[in-house]
């Protein structure tokens, strides 16, 4: 599929798998795949990031390749890396054969049938299909990996010392997410467009939940979302997401309710928030005024 000309195309390609993107991110999105640029989304947990690889694969029709970052992850994890049994194998059938020279089992072996291709070099694989890489929760990983990402994020190649370069056929769209546990550096940022992506404000939410969760009532849907945004407003240690959003709301529907009730509310935190604290800090009388709140608003 080709890539959308417009803004409003691109919105309308997140909105048809099911994305509701305001007007800025939408922007963003349309000129990181116009520009052939990464896409550099920062955020807190739940509001979406990783959702936006998603749906631009299956949007465009292209395979999805997703490398999960995390501490210690190492090049053999996330690139490329040699095997090393059908290696040895090779060699021992070519000396049996009376192959003799090592420069001719060196070279032998150092070929693209030995290299066993990770998400990184798959995503550019001239011999594959077109990819959406979604390298996730890169602040997970450690900060000497950014280094060799920066070739990959400029020229959208991978340089293997033994073999040469594996350069793209098209280019990928690439899409990296953060979490901000702590700061990517600045020679990766200055690779990619980048976008801040926050909670959504409550008309955008209802949208989300009408199109991710349309078996919960329109009341109950409002409701939820007026809890939900004054929520975000508590000191807490972790404030709920988008996703625990569409989670609450689809229990609650589940257990046969129309309209939010603080017994109902107190039963049901567990989905909404993920610490005892935090639950501790809600239950009960907070979360009766809350909820009378919300009924207010709505």
């Amino acid at each position: 599929m080709s890539l959308p000309k417009t803004v409003a195309d691109t919105a309308a390609l997140l909105a048809a798998q099911g994305y509701i993107a305001d007007h800025d991110l939408a922007t963003t999105v349309h000129l990181a795949l116009s520009m052939g640029r990464p896409l550099f989304l920062e955020g807190e947990p739940g509001t979406g990031k990783t959702e936006i690889a998603k749906v631009l694969a299956a949007g465009l029709g292209r395979r999805l390749v997703r490398l999960q970052c995390y501490d210690g992850m190492d090049l053999s994890a996330a690139a490329y890396e040699w095997d090393h049994a059908r290696q040895l194998m090779a060699i021992r059938l070519a000396e049996a054969g009376g192959v003799t020279d090592r420069s001719e089992l060196s070279n032998s072996i150092y070929t693209r049938e030995f290299l066993q291709a990770r998400p990184l070099l798959s995503a550019i694989d001239p011999d594959l299909p077109p990819a959406v890489l979604l390298i996730d929760e890169l602040d997970r990983a450690d900060e000497p990996f950014e280094a060799f990402l920066l070739e990959l994020l400029a020229d959208f190649q991978i340089t293997v010392p033994e073999f040469g370069t594996v350069k793209a056929k098209t280019v990928p769209v690439v899409v990296l997410t953060s979490n901000r546990t702590r700061e990517v550096h600045d020679a990766i940022r200055r690779r990619c467009l980048y976008h801040w992506v926050d909670y959504p404000d409550a008309a955008r939410e209802r949208a989300i939940l009408s199109v991710k969760a349309p078996a919960v009532p329109a009341q109950l849907s409002g409701q939820v979302v007026a809890f939900v945004q004054k929520l975000r407003g508590a000191d807490l240690f972790k404030l709920p997401g988008v996703a625990e959003t569409i989670d609450w709301a689809n229990a609650l529907t589940y257990l046969n309710k129309t309209e939010l009730a603080p017994g109902a509310v107190d039963e049901t935190l567990g989905v909404l928030l993920k610490y005892q604290d935090d639950i501790a800090k809600i239950r009960g009388a907070e979360a009766a005024r809350m909820v009378g709140e919300a009924i207010e608003a709505t």
